[in-house]
């Protein structure tokens, strides 16, 4: 009988840990090799992990809620299938993180939560229930933030998975009185730590679900972003008749070899083509300063069935339309199955959000920071047009357009050089040149 450990894998270069948000199997359970085993949450990205071979799930090392070091042992596998699991040893208690400085006679009180039927506090053989875990065992750097300012963990309302508490969270609840010299990130305009929300009274026949752990990140995300940023918003409209003709022509050869060509793609290669024109709209804003980026980087917002992530096409301005159209369907499909990496998701300079699938005409979205600029892609259709013959006679045809409009940040992006990268990206996509098909 052969017994294969499941470790914690290190989800990236900057991930030292991961918490188990989800067993997808339960003990005793039989499994595949390759078959989703367990879903596991980071600051980054929230993914399924396989199981690495095939068995029984014997033991459970790692309980839901609870944060480990990569490589700890999460679980164990009998590769025999009839291997009894009753006769394993019992899952060894977790140990628990070395425990804080111990609460004030008076804590603060915690963040609302919805109503449970579950005790409160401890369960009900005096252990800590999964929750109050995850807000204690925060990451090392949260612990050695709180340990040099003596700070209690357990008293900070967290914004992460299940009430933990993050680097935002802390360095605001220091910042916000703690007996410390304040530590900030973001300029005095803009308040870090987590945003808080209004409460409102919930009436009878009313649902109440808390937010999920990606929800609960975009929506602090939004608002960080107008505070942040002065947004200003630019609509043109763009006449695809062109883009569609080279689909029509081209989209039979690229499926045979794969790839599904979107008008997407077609944006995506205009947008990367222009950045290098305009850098100011490829840029970031620190302090004082702007970051020219020396990369063109692309996110591509996918919208979810639990909420919206923006996975990052890297060097853009590198790749072919081919490669392109290759690493949005790669990107966009591995983010709905939950394949994604952290690093997949890091280090965009320029975001492309594409409400139009859902028939919307034209958007203003909210710049994702800390970036400057993200352009929405408005519903492409055959509308009527004023179009112009060549002897000089006006007539009405059927075209294929859309909108796109661009949000950006007016501190460092003037509406020229906003209008501008946009009258350029029109012109591009108006007579794509076949040489870039």
């Amino acid at each position: 009988m052969a017994r294969v450990d499941v470790l914690m894998p290190q989800m990236g270069e900057s991930i030292a840990e991961g918490t188990v948000s989800k067993w997808l199997k339960k003990l005793g359970d039989p499994v595949k090799r390759d078959e989703p085993l367990f879903e596991i949450s980071t600051d980054k990205v929230d993914a399924e992990i396989p199981s690495p071979t095939a068995g029984v799930l014997a033991e459970i090392k790692v309980q839901e809620g609870q944060t480990v070091p990569v490589q700890t042992l999460v679980a164990v596998i009998e590769t025999e299938k009839g291997a009894a699991v009753a006769a394993a040893p019992a899952p060894a208690a977790p140990k628990p993180a070395p425990a804080p400085p111990p609460p004030p006679a008076s804590p603060a009180p915690d963040r609302p939560r919805p109503p449970s039927t579950a005790p409160v506090g401890k369960g009900g053989d005096g252990t800590e229930t999964a929750d109050e875990r995850l807000r204690r065992r925060s990451t090392p750097l949260v612990r050695k933030i709180a340990a040099e300012h003596q700070v209690d963990i357990s008293t900070i309302p967290g914004s992460g998975f299940a009430g933990r508490v993050t680097k935002q969270d802390i360095l605001g609840f220091i910042e916000r009185g703690a007996p410390a010299a304040p530590v900030s990130r973001l300029p005095a305009a803009a308040p870090s730590g987590p945003v808080q929300h209004p409460t409102v009274e919930p009436w009878p026949g009313d649902r109440v679900e808390p937010f999920s752990k990606i929800r609960k990140i975009t929506a602090d995300h939004m608002i960080m972003s107008r505070r942040t940023s002065a947004h200003v918003t630019s609509f043109f409209e763009v006449d695809y008749t062109r883009v569609a003709e080279l689909r029509r022509k081209h989209k039979a050869a690229y499926a045979e070899r794969g790839v599904n060509l979107t008008y997407l793609a077609f944006i995506a290669k205009a947008c990367a083509e222009n950045l290098r024109r305009h850098p100011v709209v490829n840029a970031a804003v620190s302090g004082d300063n702007i970051i020219y980026r020396g990369e063109v980087n692309i996110g591509i917002a996918v919208a979810l069935d639990w909420g919206l992530i923006v996975p990052v096409v890297k060097h853009v301005d590198e790749l072919s339309l081919v490669g392109i159209a290759r690493a949005i369907n790669d990107l966009g499909e591995r983010a709905r199955t939950k394949k994604l990496l952290p690093d997949e998701i890091q280090r965009g300079t320029f975001t492309i959000t594409n409400p139009g699938v859902f028939g919307s005409y034209a958007g203003a979205p909210i710049i994702n920071q800390p970036q400057v600029a993200i352009l929405g892609v408005g519903t492409i259709e055959k509308r009527p047009k004023v179009v112009t013959l060549p002897d000089g006679t006006d007539t009405i045809a059927i075209r294929t357009l859309g909108m796109v409009s661009m949000s950006y940040d007016h501190r460092v992006v003037d509406g020229a050089d906003a209008d501008r990268f946009l009258a350029d990206v029109k012109r591009m996509l108006e007579d794509f040149p076949e040489g870039a098909i």
